[in-house]
């Protein structure tokens, strides 16, 4: 068995060990630890896996973490004490042993790598359209002008993949004189729909730009007749709160009953009433399309748990699931998802019905799931051109599928790969380090136009609260527009305690959370406080990561509980949030804050990423220097400041004030020059203690 798939170990240990055991346990029983009373007490060193893992301790948990979250291993409550929790084999586990897919996944997220072709035919006919191409590097205006039929077009982040598809369209209708309304181009989102339409026709061009629904929906509406029968419209929110309301008056329930039993304490915290009622909501309605897109009925065997907990919320939802379906079938009503799937269905009996088009362009290729492809195989367009980026492929948890991405090549041979590796968004520091932090997926590096200069932390606190503060009160020292500063958070609970700090604060911000419908744009005097999810295609001046530990990243937690039940895990979720990881490192134009709290650091900042940030900070300093501990600074300033204020027999507070010492710990400063800028420390301060105040929070 090769390194690759050394996670079937765990498995098998877990298996064969005869009771349920923690994480502590499972690794010592992997790498052969005799000594563990556990071990010796029930003669574990006899069984056929003891000792199987010569691995770090720390490795060993990254492998278990995986497992975890990819629904392998479970970790359950003994019924002695509910808060001692030990591990136990999934059925999904089960059958990983003997049918190893995660590292099929793995091996299948690896990218092989290929360069950009220019020929010396491309750079003369770079240079008969200079004027036109104007400043863009050579593998954008590859990307513009190629003549290939089916193109893939990689864009990491940065590289201006709209930009040049939105120039290759102009190209075309110029200069290659191709009719406009043969043209369609798809993207995801209404709003970069909107903006794509926008560059067009500030150039004169107007060609078919739609989303993959809006596409679907010109279709049904055009033909409806045809597909329904009787007159259809599209779901509105109203609709679904209604239908909501009603189907769990049906089951004598109201909406606090059903979220009191949808959710645990836990998952309540920090959550209004009407947050957890659009989350609830919303998953009923992604369970009815999950299904739909499946082409199965929802029934209740699908709702499989041995969770007494969760049975009664399967329950609500299974019966809402059911309402929402005949409802909308005996009022006319569709949504999204039966936009896709009633516009295939016509397609197969009603193959003249298709639009023909001679050029298809695909924004977002990354975010395609089954369904979507299906739709682009029906249309089969001479021409296609599909920009994406694997390394933000990151709603697999959705339905989208890096497969369609990875595997271009296998289904289009004579296909052309064309890269953007240029970064324009990025400084150079922090280009090299989210290359770090994706180097697995064999893709090429980016490359970044600036040099070194470089403001990346990772900053260690004590707690959250303490967290909360420094990015509060680093924001309020800030110089920046608020509009160019991002707090990212993997969570929404991470969102709401942090938007309460900051509204006690009076520091003016918007929330961009998973949940909240429609955009919320920032205006210049406002912090954008977003999930990862909802920032995507955003970038800012200073990004902060909050909670960058292994409580986070990758997260183990789920704010949706019975989707968890009925969803088919189709991707390897670690890989997805490692990709998430990068997303949201990949905002940041200048400054990047990753802080957490606990023990240590997520493993997603890999070794030879903290040697990037430690290796930039010592090219800032000119010497080596661990990782910023905030509250360990704090400390040994307060000690230092008690020896001299002892040694001068002055009261602590003429030395330093605690706000003075807080307010350095928050800018860590590096120089001598940058305690200027702390309140509180006047030239006369900073001659006589600031070499000091450097060691004492550096720890040198």
């Amino acid at each position: 068995m090769g390194k690759e798939l050394d996670y079937i170990y765990i498995l098998k240990a877990l298996q064969e060990i005869p009771f349920g055991v923690g994480k502590k346990l499972i690794i010592d029983f992997l790498q052969g630890e005799e000594k563990n009373q556990s071990i010796k007490k029930n003669k574990l060193f006899n069984k056929e896996n003891f000792g199987a893992l010569a691995y770090e301790e720390s490795e060993l948990g990254e492998m278990i973490d995986s497992l975890l979250i990819n629904n392998m291993i479970q970790q359950v409550s003994i019924s002695s004490n509910k808060f001692w929790k030990v591990m136990e084999l999934t059925d999904k586990g089960r059958s990983e042993i003997d049918n190893p897919t995660l590292y099929k996944k793995k091996v299948a997220y690896q990218f092989k790598e290929t360069k950009t072709e220019i020929t010396d035919a491309d750079r003369e006919l770079f240079d008969s359209f200079k004027d036109f191409l104007g400043d863009y590097n050579d593998d954008q205006k590859k990307g513009i002008t190629s003549n290939k039929e089916k193109i893939l077009c990689i864009a990491g982040a940065g590289s201006g993949k709209t930009t040049v598809l939105t120039k290759r369209i102009e190209f075309m209708i110029k200069y290659k004189s191709v009719d406009p309304a043969k043209i369609l181009a798809i993207t995801f989102t209404r709003k970069a729909r909107q903006e794509m339409m926008n560059r067009l026709e500030s150039e004169g061009i107007f060609i078919a730009v739609e989303t993959f629904n809006s596409f679907c929906e010109k279709i049904l509406r055009k033909h409806n007749d045809l597909v329904y029968g009787k007159p259809m419209q599209v779901i509105t929110y109203r609709d679904k709160i209604i239908m909501i309301k009603n189907a769990l008056a049906a089951q004598n329930l109201q909406m606090f009953n059903a979220i009191n039993q949808y959710f645990t304490a836990h998952q309540r915290r920090s959550k209004t009433d009407e947050q957890l009622a659009n989350i609830f909501m919303n998953d009923c309605f992604f369970i009815r399309d999950l299904f739909k897109f499946k082409g199965k009925q929802l029934t209740e065997s699908d709702f499989e748990t041995d969770d007494v907990a969760h049975e009664q919320a399967a329950k609500i939802v299974h019966g809402v699931c059911n309402y929402i379906e005949a409802y909308m079938n005996k009022h006319g009503l569709r949504d999204f998802a039966d936009q896709l799937i009633d516009t295939l269905d016509l397609f197969t009996k009603r193959k003249d019905l298709i639009p023909e088009y001679d050029h298809v362009l695909i924004d977002e290729y990354q975010d395609v799931n089954s369904t979507q492809i299906k739709l682009v195989d029906f249309l089969q367009p001479k021409n296609l051109f599909c920009v994406g980026d694997p390394r933000q492929s990151i709603y697999g948890w959705r339905g989208s599928d890096i497969k369609y991405i990875l595997n271009f090549q296998e289904k289009y041979p004579d296909s052309e790969e064309i890269t953007l590796t240029m970064n324009y968004r990025s400084r150079k520091s922090i280009v090299t380090l989210i290359n770090s932090s994706i180097k697995t997926m064999g893709l090429p590096e980016l490359k970044a136009q600036d040099g070194y200069d470089k403001d990346i932390k990772l900053i260690k606190f004590d707690s959250e609260p303490t967290e909360f503060e420094f990015v509060t009160q680093a924001i309020i020292k800030s110089e920046l527009p608020r509009k160019e500063i991002f707090v990212l958070a993997r969570t929404n609970r991470q969102l709401n305690e942090l938007s309460l700090a900051m509204r006690q604060m009076s520091v003016d911000h918007v929330v961009r959370s998973d949940e909240l419908r429609g955009t919320v744009q920032a205006t210049d005097n406002q912090v954008t406080l977003a999930t990862i999810h909802a920032i995507k295609g955003l970038e800012a001046e200073l990004v902060f990561i909050i909670g960058c530990s292994g409580n986070n990243f990758p997260c183990k937690g789920s704010e949706h509980p019975v989707i968890e039940m009925v969803k088919v895990d189709e991707y390897d979720k670690e890989e997805e949030e490692r990709r998430l990881f990068y997303v949201a490192m990949s905002r940041s134009k200048k400054s990047l804050y990753m802080s957490y709290s606990g023990k240590s650091p997520t493993h997603f900042i890999t070794n030879d990423m903290m040697t990037i940030i430690e290796d930039g900070r010592e090219q800032a300093k000119k010497k080596k220097l661990t990782l910023w501990d905030s509250s360990q600074a704090v400390e040994r300033l307060k000690e230092w400041r008690k020896s001299i204020a002892e040694d001068l027999g002055v009261p602590a507070f003429m030395i330093l004030h605690d706000k003075t010492i807080t307010d350095i710990c928050v800018m860590m400063p590096m120089t001598v020059e940058d305690l200027s800028n702390v309140h509180g420390l006047g030239p006369t301060k900073i001659q006589k203690y600031g070499d000091d105040i450097l060691r004492e929070i550096n720890g040198v």
